[in-house]
């Protein structure tokens, strides 16, 4: 086989040493050479690109690339580096994506199913980059970005067995954490030191949020009571793989027994976050070593952790012989915080002055109230809590950190079955449908086939695509309909390469990856690659970092406005929150997508 260079990047990209997934990129990272990939960012990015997705596909999955709006109007598949033709087609018409501003034509090689690997080949452009068909195509990637939670672990020494390259001293062990003024109360007066060790590193920084771990825990825990076979088998290579529990399940553990250790045990109100008062420079965590404080208790703290809770209850409740104890202890936790929040109603985060760190406010708690009380009464079957749900008054959104309404209809989507009476199974189904229905609506008008659309692009836009993603699964589960499956797909082509800036943002998968993420454990290490199975946060014209940044963005339009660079924050971060739906959707199209 012929390897161009951007082939041989993606062939080095993909390799997985012994399980757990060490893959290596082409670039590097290191402050030896910030400055000439900032360059290199700066680039215009080329329009006269093939876009698809660079790591590839199901054999019966749909297979769609995007094409600049050429003259010519035919296209091949090829066997990858040969002149070996498997199938050609007609190009669609030629259409403007406002979100991008790109005139681009569709090449549609769905009938393409034969196992290999392959390239997109049309007269006047460069062929595409490599994409694979294979039954197993997402299971790397899929692995990849549940063992990012670990790589991400607080509290933990890394090991080079379970780490390779990227093992690292303990860092944060947080077992001496101080209560803040903002939190404290007479039982815990502020100076106290409580215990809070454990949970994951919420993004780039090393800060741990009860408000991002809800959405990010509860997207884990969703994707294994969804399609609980992929994940049961599952080796990561952590230091828990050899015990009895499902590898996924011991990773969302780990953050669980932290946000357990967040709740006072006092009132059951939840702590907002535990923080440094200011953000870390770019070090590794064994050598950030100021004063840690949990800040605040909030309502909706309180109440994100009652629906994880009492989600995590209903899903470790088949593993009690192995964590005796655990499923009652998570329940009563969600509902002594669910007490908490009805007592404590409009508690919002008020950032006090001498905390700089991540404030993740929210002043409109309807959704989170409804999302925990969706969640205990499927749990505890008590109808009280349907009726706090108030169905008729909670609308359906794409979830984000801030707006966690569409959760609580998946969760009923899933349990729909084993419901009692009071609950309306029209109505579920109706709304997870109506979504739904809108986000194809949006992926047929896209000449990018995304159900992306211009206002979209925000802070986190990656996540916003899965997001979107998870809500046409629910509704592919529900009604068979493939045309939702297709979409989800369309997204997670989307974040794998086939988008206005023809990059994977999945570090390490793809011919061209996000190689310099804003995340300062891949940035301080001084290895070259990034720590592989993260997702940058992607496109957005706010570019609110570029003032910290010496480079410029390529690009002010919102489909394009992204800087693969450390300092760029605001486009080129990793989050947890953003890594959970890449898992679920990686893992919902290889277990939906039919054989």
């Amino acid at each position: 086989m012929l390897f161009t260079p951007r082939t041989l990047t993606r062939v080095i990209a993909l390799i997985s040493l012994s399980g757990f997934l060490v893959a290596c990129g082409s670039g590097g990272n290191s402050s030896s050479d910030t400055n000439a990939s900032a360059a290199a960012s700066a680039v215009s990015i080329d329009a006269g690109l093939i876009k698809l997705n660079q790591v590839g596909f199901l054999p019966e999955s749909m297979k769609l690339a995007v094409v600049p709006d050429v003259a010519e109007t035919s296209f091949k598949v090829v066997k990858a580096g040969t002149t070996t033709e498997v199938f050609s087609g007609r190009l669609g018409m030629g259409a403007v994506w406002d979100a991008s501003g790109e005139s681009v034509k569709l090449a549609d090689f769905s009938s393409v199913k034969t196992p290999g690997d392959y390239q997109i080949r049309i007269e006047g452009l460069a062929d595409s980059p490599v994409f694979t068909i294979a039954a197993d195509v997402y299971q790397p990637l899929l692995a990849a970005s549940i063992k990012a939670f670990y790589f991400n672990r607080t509290s933990a020494e890394l090991l080079p067995e379970h780490a390779g390259k990227f093992a690292r001293p303990l860092g944060h062990p947080d077992t001496r954490v101080l209560i803040h003024p903002s939190a404290a109360s007479d039982a815990r007066p502020a100076g106290s030191v409580i215990s809070s060790p454990k949970g994951w590193y919420d993004a780039g920084d090393y800060n741990k949020y009860i408000v991002n771990s809800g959405i990010a825990t509860y997207s884990l825990l969703a994707a294994y009571e969804h399609f609980p076979e992929l994940f049961n088998t599952q080796n990561l290579v952590i230091p828990e793989s050899s015990n009895s529990l499902p590898d996924l399940l011991d990773e969302t553990l780990w953050n669980l027994e932290w946000m357990l250790s967040m709740q006072d045990p006092d009132d059951g109100g939840v702590y907002h976050k535990l923080t440094n008062k200011n953000f870390d420079g770019t070090v590794m965590p064994h050598q950030a070593t100021s004063e840690r404080y949990v800040v605040q208790k909030t309502t909706a703290a309180a109440l994100d952790f009652t629906a994880v809770m009492a989600t995590a209850s209903r899903v470790f409740a088949q593993y009690e012989n192995q964590l005796p104890g655990m499923s009652a202890k998570m329940l009563a936790a969600a509902e002594s915080a669910w007490a908490w929040a009805n007592a404590n109603p409009t508690v919002t985060y008020q950032q006090p002055s001498d905390v700089k760190t991540g404030e993740y406010g929210d002043n409109n708690l309807a959704d989170e109230f409804a999302w925990a009380a969706a969640e205990l009464y499927i749990t505890t079957k008590n109808d009280i809590f349907y009726s706090a749900f108030k169905p008729n008054e909670t609308q359906i959104t794409v979830p984000s950190w801030g707006d966690v309404r569409g959760l609580a209809w998946v969760s009923l989507a899933q349990h729909r079955n084993h419901l009692t009476s009071v609950a309306d199974q029209q109505l579920i189904a109706r709304r997870i449908e109506s979504l739904a229905s809108s986000l194809h609506t949006a992926w047929s008008a896209s000449p990018y086939k995304t159900s992306m659309q211009k206002g979209d692009f925000v802070w986190g836009s990656n996540s916003g695509a899965l997001n979107q993603a998870l809500m046409l699964v629910q509704a592919y589960r529900l009604n068979g309909k493939r045309e939702y499956l297709d979409v989800a797909q369309s997204q997670l082509d989307y974040v794998l390469g086939r988008n206005a800036t023809d990059t994977s943002f999945v570090t390490g998968f793809g011919e061209k990856s996000t190689l310099h993420p804003h995340h300062r454990p891949s940035e301080a290490d001084g290895i070259a690659e990034p720590i592989p199975g993260f997702i940058a946060g992607g496109p957005q014209p706010g570019q609110q970092d570029k003032s910290d940044c010496r480079v410029a963005y390529p690009s002010n339009v919102a489909a394009k406005s992204y800087l693969d660079n450390y300092c760029s924050y605001a486009s080129n971060e990793i989050a947890i929150n953003w890594n959970a739906p890449l898992v679920y959707v990686a893992a919902a199209v290889q277990a939906l997508t039919p054989k």
